[in-house]
């Protein structure tokens, strides 16, 4: 019997043994063709959720997305990946494959060095969200310093505003400085109405009990300190490719084909978007991703046409917290909404990216629509 592994357990990992069952499914060859899906944890976490006060909303079981559609899951993390020999290890045991999706995500890199790094938080996992909110369960008037002014950061900041005093480091001269100049002043409005204090061009030296010291000398109050600068791809890319981008992603072709037998999805795969850009690590991405990836690599197997990976419009949604939310269109990131219609847009999201479950019919639809559908953007799709 051939099998298809699929590393990974998240958006790209779930979608991607989703799409691989949907080409099994239309070769009407059920039996002869296993897939199998190699993650440690037993839940598919939402990490766009993760800022959420209360983080348990962002998982959701495996089993009641891969068990209706006949996915096999080892809870296992993989070490080792030959794809000449076509076998990948994991724990103790070695799982040999036809074809392999590499959708192992991304991970947030945390300081080397840093007085006092054991102290840090972050909001990367669900396990490190938990341990946030339970640090600060019950606590009102804290003092939260959020290191990284990025999409991340700024989210956990403005989440924490509600309950505490935030400050907001950045090295950059600038906030969210990857999202560009076009959200800029709504970003930096928003922080001002939350009294959200800002400092630029620093970086983080020391945490210590309560306090923390920043790259200039200046010693601050903070309860807690949430790290959210710097992403990098999974480690198994090198495994994979000699080559990589300078966030450590494969580079693929149309097919997201890295090598032979060999595709990559998520935020493991530069895959283009157009001739200008490559797609972004971020969910709206690797769910099509996902689905593109595990369909072509069971459909090569089963002598089905392949599918070429379109990318849908690119867009971004960033919650503010008190202060709304920011929806905004194109890689200039034109501002579509901002306020509570901002936010009512970004829950929306919030609620779309969950996967359907116990359902195989509504899976496999799902996963026959490679882009998420928003009909809740009237005024985007008009852009």
């Amino acid at each position: 019997m051939q099998r298809v592994v699929i590393v990974g357990g998240g958006f790209a990992g779930v979608w991607g043994a989703a799409g691989a069952a949907l080409a099994r499914s239309r070769a009407g060859t059920d039996p002869e063709l296993r897939v199998t899906v190699v993650a440690p944890n037993e839940h598919m976490v939402l990490r766009p959720r993760l800022y959420e006060p209360d983080p348990e909303v962002a998982a959701v079981e495996l089993s009641r997305v891969l068990g209706p559609i006949g996915v096999e899951h080892v809870r296992a993390a993989v070490s080792t990946i030959d794809p000449v020999g076509r076998t990948v290890v994991a724990g103790r045991q070695e799982i040999g494959f036809d074809r392999l999706v590499l959708a192992a995500g991304s991970r947030l890199i945390k300081p080397t060095g840093l007085a006092g790094a054991e102290r840090l938080f972050d909001i990367d996992t669900l396990g490190g969200a938990q341990r946030l909110a339970e640090r600060l369960r019950g606590r009102d008037g804290f003092a939260a310093l959020v290191v990284g002014a990025g999409f991340v950061g700024l989210e956990a900041a403005t989440a924490l505003a509600a309950r505490g005093r935030v400050l907001l480091v950045d090295r950059a001269e600038v906030v969210g400085p990857e999202l560009g100049p076009g959200p800029r002043p709504e970003i930096e409005s928003a922080l001002d109405e939350l009294g959200i204090e800002r400092r630029l061009g620093v970086t983080l030296a020391e945490v210590g009990d309560g306090y923390a010291v920043l790259s200039d000398g200046t010693r601050v109050d903070a309860d807690v300190v949430v790290w959210s600068a710097g992403m990098r791809a999974s480690d198994l890319t090198g495994q994979i490719a000699a080559q990589l981008d300078p966030l450590g992603r494969v580079p693929v072709d149309g097919w997201l084909r890295a090598r032979p037998g060999v595709f990559v999805a998520g935020d493991t795969a530069a895959a283009p978007f157009d001739d200008e850009h490559v797609v972004m690590q971020a969910c709206q991405h690797a769910t099509p991703l996902g689905k593109v990836a595990g369909y072509n690599a069971a459909a090569e197997l089963l002598g089905l046409p392949l599918r070429g990976f379109t990318p849908g419009p690119y867009v971004t949604c960033l919650d503010l917290g008190g202060a709304g939310g920011i929806f905004t269109r194109g890689w200039d990131r034109r501002v579509m909404a901002t306020g509570a219609e901002g936010a009512e847009i970004k829950r929306k999201i919030n609620l779309a990216i969950h996967p359907p479950v116990d359902d195989a019919a509504a899976i496999l639809a799902a996963a026959d629509r490679v882009h998420i559908e928003l009909p809740f953007f009237p005024r985007a799709e008009a852009a």
